[in-house]
């Protein structure tokens, strides 16, 4: 987890003072260490959380023509690292930022497509006076941006945005409206805030004097699957293992989220059994409430208690468990600190308890192994099952519009709420791609999976960094 920040303007000196202060909003991102780097017309600042290679790691990276300001892991370091020594290219130490900045001079926007990773990064040509910004394939690390007089200036937090005095926390009906009806999920490519914007995912972009210009570097295509029972558990089972074993390279220790479901289970055994080859122990952490076995109620979402299945789960791993217990006040306290972090509404008490369990696991760990988007990707979700559901019109999370938007300061009616989502609604659908001959419900599946794609997933896989009263807390959750 790191924290990246910058400012390029071709009219105007930039204020030091305020990319320090951009820089210092990122601090729960990056507690570990941070840099600046300045050249005419540019300013870069990183803040940085310790994973892999502390010394040889340090930014902003440059060769003295190229400045690289990275937050991310690469998970085929290695690979690219070996095509590159192939190439002459030589290397100081052994960080995927380095292979990054080496991967761009080498190869040029076209590195992106070879990166298998979360990553969202800048760099910035000192002779050309042009900068470059990408994000991951699924926008799991976040990157905004906002066009000033003369420039540009971009963060991954939009609150270290709003240190520069150029952008102001405005928010117009319309971003009002995105937070009311479309949460916890945010208009794709939009900051909410007035003139704020970010790069989607799967989306470079080059900014010079004549202004931004983003391209979309990957997408999914509907395809026919050819493949038996057999081949596919067979496939699938490869590419967890190889997802898993990838994240677990680290130079600091690292653990994993239990909650006893199929998703985390898996990472956790996969985990534990490396960790058992090299004659560690693996941590698991998972969350629970103060009287939940006496008050839980099932519901579509969850059925079942996690307790007794995480409790199963760790003794047949044989993990070093930690159970972190919550009460109800707390989380109702946290819910400010869990909106700073995120710097926008979101999932309320789903947030603050990720907020206080974080929190927790700082204690002994700055990287932790979560099992998000399971149900986005294999259909767990009931609107994938429920018809009422299924073929609602709509987010299939946000299917009383009229209600939220009479709740709204300034009453939205239930037909304009209703054209404001529409209209995002239908520019999703429009991303998606289709099979001839398709059932209207396999045409259905593919919708449902874009808009999950595209919206839920990035509520959930925006990676919760927190600052707090009682200090600061930075776990890098790395997702599969």
């Amino acid at each position: 987890m790191c924290g990246i920040a910058g400012e390029i303007n071709y009219k105007q000196k930039i204020d030091l003072n305020v990319i320090n202060a951009m820089s210092k909003a990122l601090t729960p991102r990056g507690p570990d260490a941070d840099g600046i780097f300045t050249s005419p017309c540019a300013a870069l600042a990183h803040r940085r959380l310790i994973v892999i290679d502390p010394e040889n790691g340090k930014q902003p990276m440059t060769d003295g023509i190229y400045t690289l300001i990275y937050n991310g892991e690469l998970y085929n370091t290695e690979d690219l690292r070996a095509e590159l020594l192939k190439s002459g290219v030589k290397f100081r130490g052994h960080s995927d930022t380095e292979v990054v900045l080496r991967a761009f001079i080498e190869y040029g926007e076209r590195c992106v497509e070879l990166f298998n990773g979360i990553f969202a990064f800048a760099v910035w040509n000192k002779k050309t006076r042009r900068l470059f910004l990408a994000r991951d394939r699924i926008g799991v690390k976040p990157l905004f941006y906002a066009e000033t007089d003369g420039g540009l200036v971009f963060a991954s937090e939009i609150k270290a945005l709003l240190k520069h005095p150029a952008v102001k926390p405005v928010i117009t009906s319309d971003g009002a409206a995105q937070i009311m009806l479309v949460g916890p999920a945010r208009i794709v490519g939009d900051g909410v805030f007035r003139d704020i914007h970010e790069i989607r995912a799967a989306h470079c972009a080059w900014f010079d004097e004549s202004g931004i210009k983003t391209r979309k570097y990957w997408e999914l295509n509907a395809d026919r699957h050819l493949e038996n029972l057999d081949e596919t558990t067979y496939h699938l089972r490869s590419l967890i293992f190889d997802s898993v074993k990838r994240q677990l390279v680290s130079d600091v220790g690292l653990c994993t989220f239990l909650s006893g479901g199929l998703d985390s289970s898996i990472i956790s055994a996969i985990a534990a059994h490396e960790f058992a080859r090299e004659g560690k122990t693996l941590d698991t952490y998972s969350i629970d409430y103060r009287g939940n076995r006496e008050n839980f109620k099932a519901s579509a979402f969850q059925p079942d208690e996690d307790a007794p299945y995480v409790a199963e789960m760790a003794e047949f791993l044989h993990t070093n468990h930690h159970n972190i217990i919550l009460d109800t006040p707390a989380l109702t306290e946290a819910l400010d600190d869990a909106a700073f972090a995120r710097d926008l509404p979101g999932m309320a008490d789903v947030d603050s308890s990720l907020w206080l369990f974080c929190r927790e696991i700082k204690k002994d760990y700055s990287v932790a192994l979560s099992g998000e988007c399971a149900d986005e990707i294999f259909g767990g979700y009931p609107w994938y099952h429920k018809p009422e559901v299924l073929h609602y019109d709509g987010f299939p999370w946000a299917t009383s519009v009229p209600e939220r938007g009479a709740l709204m300061k300034n009453p939205l009616s239930g037909g304009d709420a209703e054209d404001i989502v529409r209209k995002a609604y239908r520019k999703c659908l429009s991303e998606v791609s289709y099979l001839d001959g398709e059932s209207s419900e396999e045409r259905r599946m593919h919708e449902m999976f874009v808009l999950n794609l595209q919206y839920f997933m990035a509520t959930l896989l925006e990676v919760r960094v927190t600052k707090g009263k009682r200090g600061h807390c930075a776990v890098f959750l790395q997702s599969l």
